[in-house]
């Protein structure tokens, strides 16, 4: 029997509800899973040393941590290695450490679109962009303490305004429920078919 391709799976408290879906689907349909901490190192690591299949990068987050030191390389190792993924924007409403989180604010989500569509458009493999416009973590919640619908906007419109060669997909859902993670499974099993990187017969 031939081994299960790996999809790389980047995971946070704030997304864990999609993540927990989006695992037990992939591991439906044919997939190992390894599922990493978006703030710790090893995600990129393991996808530079040529490990992962595709990624399912639902947790971004760990972006904003570019506001205060300048630039990261995040969003850079699937692109350079051509893998199949699919990136979302769980965490981009937190900025700051444990325990003293702060909402981005609109200027910061200006950027922080940018930067994912620039890093996206410039993949050597296939990808897309899924958008959760309800809300992109557990805190960003109506009634939650990063609820910021302006904030949101702005992060949306400037990944509309940047984007190019690249599928933008918008949901009108949160990034925890379980209608949006099914829609980044499927996303990403398009593009693992399209390059012909799944088994032979997954359960697609």
């Amino acid at each position: 029997m031939s081994e299960q391709p790996v999809v790389a799976v980047t995971a946070s408290e704030s997304t864990a509800a999609c993540v927990a879906f989006a695992r037990i689907r992939l591991a439906a349909a044919g997939y190992a899973v390894t599922v990493f901490d978006a703030d710790g190192p090893g995600f990129e690591q393991f996808v530079r040393a040529g490990n992962a299949a595709a990624v399912l990068d639902v947790t971004t987050g760990d972006l904003t941590a570019g506001l205060v030191s300048g630039a990261s390389d995040r969003l850079t190792a699937a692109s350079l290695a051509g893998v199949p993924q699919v990136i979302s924007l769980g965490g981009l409403d937190a900025v700051g450490s444990p325990g003293a989180w702060r909402r981005t604010t609109p200027e910061e989500c200006d950027r922080l679109g940018q930067e994912v569509a620039l890093k996206a458009c410039a993949a050597r493999g296939p990808a897309a962009i899924l958008v959760p416009r309800r809300g992109i973590s557990s805190l960003d919640i109506e009634g939650g303490p990063h609820w910021s619908p302006e904030a949101d906007a702005a992060l949306f419109q400037s990944l509309r305004n940047w984007v190019y060669g690249v599928e933008l997909i918008e949901h009108d859902a949160h990034v925890n429920d379980a209608e949006f993670a099914e829609a980044c499974v499927e996303a990403l099993l398009r593009l693992l078919r399209v390059t012909n990187v799944s088994q032979s017969t997954p359960d697609a």
